[in-house]
């Protein structure tokens, strides 16, 4: 049986047609069921129902301030369509630490960064003012702590010296597209364990290539 998953955004919902992509393919383990936006504006919400993907307006803003609220009336519409997994992307919202332990174990993020390195806004302004030579996107479980929560999967690009903030996050942008969904897959099979707030996954260790940046000789 497919996990029935949840995608929350709040604007064009790039990796949110990943996901979708993804999740058709016959074998894949999980089901998108619902597109919940917390903005009439949102981008992604005229994608997914073009797709075929049911969608919900659970507008934030009448809610002002009042976080547990509208975090109820989120949890009602997910309980209705009967969600078992949350996928995060590019959603705007912070969420209460009750809401989080909640969903503890079945809430995922992307961020474009290497965390723990270049948490919460401009990662990549971030990651170019360091100097790194490596940069990357992260899937981790959510916490009540921003870009901290265990780490699930990451992808890895170089940095190049005449790389721009835009430059930059086109090609991280790529690699968030492939993480994500296969982090969801490994989620969605059972291939992940939490312990001791650390993420252990069964497949074990990568292709065994490196990636090294910049090369010498």
């Amino acid at each position: 049986m497919k996990r029935r998953v949840a995608i929350l955004i709040s604007g064009r919902g790039s990796n949110m047609a990943a996901l979708i992509k993804a999740a058709a393919l016959e074998d894949y383990p999980a089901k998108i069921a619902l597109v919940i936006s917390n903005r009439a504006d949102a981008a992604g919400l005229e994608k997914a129902a073009t797709g075929g993907i049911a969608t919900v307006l659970v507008e934030s803003r009448p809610f002002g301030k009042d976080r547990a609220a509208f975090e109820a009336e989120l949890q009602r519409v997910l309980d209705q369509h009967g969600i078992e997994l949350i996928c995060l992307a590019g959603f705007m919202r912070l969420f209460t630490a009750g809401f989080v332990q909640r969903w503890h174990g079945r809430m995922l993020n992307i961020h474009p960064s290497l965390l723990p390195s270049f948490p919460g806004l401009d990662p990549h302004g971030q990651a170019l003012r360091a100097g790194v030579k490596i940069s990357g996107a992260t899937v981790h479980f959510v916490i009540p702590e921003t870009d901290a929560g265990p780490i699930l999967m990451q992808g890895a690009v170089a940095v190049s010296d005449h790389d721009t903030e835009e430059t930059l996050a086109e090609r991280v942008l790529e690699v968030e597209h492939r993480i994500y969904p296969d982090a969801l897959r490994l989620l969605a099979e059972g291939g992940v364990r939490l312990e001791d707030g650390v993420c252990k996954t069964a497949t074990g260790a990568g292709s065994g290539n490196f990636l090294i940046s910049p090369l010498a000789g």
